[in-house]
């Protein structure tokens, strides 16, 4: 047992990695982007607020986030 890695009873047996290629879905630089939840009264008004610009949620999202940030580092 390799140094850092503890055993356990989670995995079953009968599963084979012998074929297994480590780091194949590896992509260096790569970005993610994670799930950001939203209250459904909020989201329902973003998404109304959205559609009456003709623009995607997320475009609106992302531009109310910026505003927001740019009043809280002016301070």
């Amino acid at each position: 047992m390799s140094k850092g890695i503890q055993e356990s009873d989670d995995i079953p047996d009968d599963l084979d990695f012998s074929k297994g290629v480590r780091g194949k879905f590896y992509r260096p630089g790569a970005s993610l982007s994670f799930p950001v939840f939203l209250d459904a009264n909020v989201e329902l008004s973003l998404t109304q607020i959205a559609d009456a610009r003709g623009i995607e949620l997320s475009a609106l999202v992302n531009e109310l986030l910026k505003k927001d940030i740019e009043n809280l580092l002016q301070g």
